[in-house]
């Protein structure tokens, strides 16, 4: 992955419709990368202002990186924890 990310990326919903996230930061958990975005479309009535999205980072079968969402709620709590930790230092 690239050592240099783009402040804002790009993604494609489950509607097709394309959502911009700021980057946060990469870290590696367990052998896996990960990334962490925040909403860049923060509404100012919005309640959850400190959401962020994890997606682990994969690679394609010609090598290049692509974002998945991490459905097993055990590896997500620990890589939230990982960012928590991070954040706390």
């Amino acid at each position: 992955m690239d050592d240099q990310l783009p402040g804002l990326i790009e993604l494609i919903d489950e509607n097709n419709d394309i959502v911009t996230f700021e980057y946060i930061i990469s870290l590696e958990c367990d052998n896996r990368e990960y990334v962490v975005l925040a909403p860049a479309d923060k509404d100012a009535d919005s309640a959850e202002e400190d959401e962020i999205v994890i997606l682990r980072v994969e690679q394609d079968e010609n090598g290049e990186d692509y974002y998945a969402g991490i459905e097993d709620e055990k590896e997500l709590e620990e890589v939230f924890s990982a960012v928590t930790e991070m954040y706390d230092e």
